[in-house]
């Protein structure tokens, strides 16, 4: 048998899961992978939460593959851990009752449904807070709940290209590219894990419950503010340089005898003393180089003159020196080394928890709480490996109804 990366994890973060959200329940109705990563992100911080999927299928994200583990989506695992599944088809009028069986228990419900769909399906902010008036409603859409563009469908590639991040990545002469991770997934979830504990600490005040509008598009657009308020307030359009137009004059990555390496000058201080470790300290003292705004308006010959200096040794000769003298620079790794870095696996970023027979990489919530990492509580769920206690035990249905509802195929 081929052994995998995920067989050389450890096991997960020893000591108590992260209890700061314990006794906050929250229906997530979202599939993908924004709004599944934001309730693991409550979920990681203590908050009960169930995963509600369709029958059949379940989330989108456990069909994206090859790779698969076991038959089991890297991309579902990635955004799922301590969840509980149940499966249910709120499209009918018995499924809506269930659902909303469900929310008069739950104090926090995230949808990604565009508004009409919404509305049409019942699960809109007005619909359910009729159900419970103090809920935390949270929407994870591509453009928002209103406007001309609330309707439309996004993914994060839709989102990356409308925020402008696309054009200011890459070399001069490439295309636009995307960013390499689901960076607008990623980012309006952190935006909607941030916005529903906002929106809870005031309800602890007021009891008043509240709705939170998440636009993919915004958190990406809100990502790029240095970019935006530079053309904004210069007239200047920021150009796709491949990371080499830093209002920091040396702020880039270099290439070595071997391997690249990244490098940033980000203060006077800095600056001297890297040419202080490079053994040429009257080229810092050039009075042409006092300030960085000196230093950004002759960028090419200092640029040309560091890559002249470091093509002399390989990279890590040079982190190590560097590291000495206090000057900020690190290779650029490969995914494999980054999941190979002891310092991080040390801190608990990287481990593997059993799912039934099979052990399942994690990547942790990388956010120490009283000195120790967040420890995961149940790993990601199997399609609707709840939805019998669940419904049962918080919901209150009999075996008979839960039969019922099985026939119907309203439950899985």
């Amino acid at each position: 048998m081929m052994t995998l990366p995920v067989d050389d994890l450890r096991a997960p973060p020893g000591g108590t899961p992260a209890s700061l959200l314990g006794g906050v329940r929250v229906l997530d109705l979202t599939t993908s992978i924004a709004g599944p990563y934001a309730t693991q992100l409550l979920a990681d911080f203590g908050a009960e939460v169930i995963k509600v999927e369709r029958p059949g299928g379940g989330d989108d994200t456990r069909a994206w593959g090859p790779p698969f583990l076991h038959g089991h989506s890297l991309w579902y695992l990635s955004v799922n851990r301590n969840k509980q599944s149940v499966t249910l088809d709120y499209s009918t009028p018995q499924g809506l009752d269930v659902l909303h069986r469900l929310v008069a228990e739950c104090d926090v419900v995230v949808v990604n449904l565009v508004p009409r769909v919404q509305r049409k399906l019942g699960v809109d902010f007005a619909s359910l807070r009729a159900v419970r008036p103090d809920l935390v409603f949270c929407s994870i859409t591509g453009f928002g709940l209103d406007g001309a563009r609330a309707d439309k469908t996004s993914y994060d590639l839709i989102a990356e290209g409308y925020s402008g991040i696309m054009d200011v990545t890459g070399e001069a002469d490439s295309p636009p590219q995307k960013v390499g991770a689901p960076a607008a997934d990623m980012l309006s979830g952190m935006d909607a894990a941030m916005a529903v504990m906002a929106a809870l600490f005031e309800r602890r005040a007021s009891g008043q419950g509240h709705q939170i509008d998440i636009a993919m598009v915004e958190s990406m657009t809100r990502f790029l503010s240095p970019r935006i308020m530079t053309y904004l307030g210069s007239g200047e359009v920021p150009r796709r340089t491949g990371g080499k137009d830093s209002v920091i004059a040396v702020y880039q990555s270099f290439d070595t005898a071997d391997e690249p390496l990244t490098l940033g000058l980000g203060n006077d201080r800095i600056w001297q003393r890297f040419w202080q470790a490079v053994g040429d300290p009257d080229y810092a003292a050039d009075p042409r180089f006092a300030s960085n705004a000196d230093r950004h308006a002759l960028r090419p010959e200092i640029v040309a003159r560091i890559q002249t200096v470091l093509l002399d040794r390989p990279r890590d000769a040079w982190l190590q020196l560097f590291e000495a003298h206090g000057i900020p620079c690190g290779p650029i790794n490969r995914i494999d080394q980054v999941a190979g870095d002891a310092e991080l696996a040390r801190r608990g970023l990287f481990f593997a928890m059993p799912m039934g027979d099979v052990a399942v990489p994690q990547v942790g919530l990388g956010i120490g709480i009283d000195g120790a990492p967040t420890t995961p509580r149940l790993p990601p769920p199997a399609l609707g490996a709840d939805t019998v206690a669940i419904l049962s035990g918080i919901a209150g249905y009999s075996d008979a109804e839960l039969a019922a509802l099985r026939e119907r195929s309203i439950i899985q």
